[in-house]
């Protein structure tokens, strides 16, 4: 088998993605919309490249980039964190997903494609991409913001959601209509879910005893192997490949070698990752986005209000502002990895034509438009809420305060002590003299004082000027 030319052009597909990666970290971009890109403009649908690869190639390696996405997924869920704040992070979490959940399902119905493609759609549009969501909070340096807990808190209830949905979803999309075999195939499924986290919980450190290795390479491949088995495994109980990497990702995650597992396995995700995102753009065949555009519009839209409506929503519940309510959207309206995982389990399945280039332009918007929106928040939180003229009129009033106080307090300086004798009023002086007579017309005019007010400025001036006098020290003759 001679795969000299194919090799020569994904190389070139993956140095342009460097080449774009690289210019979209300029504006904020990540690099899931990048490789789908340039997967697209080479695929055979695509007649204005000069390049094109055939996506057969490269199918394998996309189910591994597939797996190890869900297994990282897996490994960095944070149990301690989830079930030391189980009660508030539920009920953030489960409103957000109830929210986002329930209107996707009423437009999947609405857009007529059949119950299971709703099912589908409405869990495309209904979870964020934990990994745009994570890489804006520490690009956007907001880890130490009020809502990032909160925001965090979502994605990990969004997570324990995932593996439920592809549990469900699993069994709907395998096509069974007797009662009883989908109730056992269920019944599987959530055993499996269920015994998983248990071990997750309570077997971590019998689980770390077979991970006692000091060579790198077979660390590795022990991790490796194990992602990959039991994504075989999840398969062949019917919860698809993701659900059992998933799974496995978050026993390995409660082992006192998640940090090393960690560290080892990203850069195997992104690289995998990478072909899996460059997978599904060769997929994807522009001449279909007119048929899906007006209801990718609608997904879009309905996104984005929702979100507001459940920032906002959450926000409140977590008693942070309007502000951090407006954080809170734009972070987590994000949508990426999960999405394109359900169109390709729905394109294995056999549904409806039009969701993967519904999945594939959905996600190309929300993934550019989310990044943009998250970076300008603090601006649109302005706009909105008038929080910049509140802030410029809180100041003018400070400052107008502090120079208020400065006045006083040198008034009260001038008026006493060695200030005060210097300005040697005395018993005949014409002002002092009308002041006690409360004769305003005895006031002198003309050289005089005018008023009061010019008496005052008289005594700060002579206040200043003795304060600067004061601070006058005597230079050393020497130097």
């Amino acid at each position: 088998m001679h795969l000299g030319e194919e090799l020569l052009t994904l190389g070139i597909l993956f140095i342009l993605a460097y080449i774009f990666g690289r210019l979209g970290k300029l504006i904020g971009l990540p690099a899931i919309p990048i490789y789908m890109l340039v997967g697209l403009v080479a695929s055979p649908n695509f007649a204005w490249f000069p390049l094109h690869f055939e996506p057969g190639y490269v199918e394998l390696i996309a189910v591994f980039g597939l797996i190890l996405l869900l297994f990282n997924l897996g490994l960095e869920f944070d149990q301690d964190e989830f079930f030391s704040n189980a009660g508030k992070l539920l009920l953030s979490g489960g409103t957000y997903i109830a929210v986002n959940m329930g209107v996707g399902l009423a437009f999947g119905f609405m857009l007529g494609w059949g119950s299971r493609e709703a099912l589908v759609v409405a869990g495309m549009t209904a979870t964020s991409s934990s990994a745009i969501v994570t890489k804006l909070l520490i690009e956007l340096k907001r880890l130490p913001n009020r809502e990032t807990p909160m925001i965090l808190g979502v994605t990990v209830v969004e997570d324990i959601f995932i593996a439920i949905y592809l549990a469900i979803v699993s069994v709907v999309l395998s096509g069974e209509t007797e009662v009883w075999p989908v109730v056992l195939k269920l019944g599987i499924a959530f055993l499996f879910v269920v015994v998983m986290f248990t071990i997750a919980r309570w077997g971590g450190k019998y689980v770390s005893r077979i991970f006692r290795s000091k060579d790198d390479e077979l660390f590795t491949i022990l991790f490796f192997g194990l992602a990959v088995a039991f994504g075989g495994i999840g398969e062949l109980l019917g919860v698809t490949d993701a659900i059992g990497a998933f799974l496995i990702g978050l026993v390995l995650g409660a082992t006192k070698y998640r940090a090393k597992i960690e560290q080892l396995s990203l850069p195997m995700r992104d690289v995998f990752g990478a072909f899996f995102f460059l997978n599904f753009g060769l997929g994807l065949d522009p001449t279909l986005f007119g048929d899906v555009l007006l209801p990718v519009l609608g997904a879009v839209v309905m996104t984005i209000v929702l979100n507001i409506v459940a920032g906002q929503f959450v926000a409140w519940l977590n008693g942070l502002d309007a502000q951090a309510g407006i954080n809170t959207t734009v972070i987590l309206q994000n949508r990426g990895e999960f999405a394109l995982i359900l169109a390709t389990l729905a394109f294995a399945a056999g549904l409806d034509a039009r969701i993967v280039p519904f999945a594939g332009l959905y996600v190309l918007v929300m993934s550019i438009l989310g990044p943009i929106l998250a970076s300008n928040s603090e601006r649109i939180g302005s706009a909105v809420l008038g929080t910049k003229r509140k802030k410029v009129k809180l100041q003018a009033q400070a400052d107008r305060d502090r120079m208020a106080a400065e006045s006083i307090a040198l008034v009260e300086a001038a008026s006493s002590g060695p200030i005060a004798d210097s300005m040697n009023f005395d018993d005949d002086d014409e002002i002092g003299s009308a002041s006690r007579r409360g004769d305003a017309d005895a006031r002198p005019t003309g050289d005089g004082y005018a008023d009061e007010g010019e008496v005052v400025d008289r005594l700060i001036q002579q206040a200043m000027e003795q304060s600067d006098e004061k601070s006058e020290r005597k230079t050393d003759p020497e130097y």
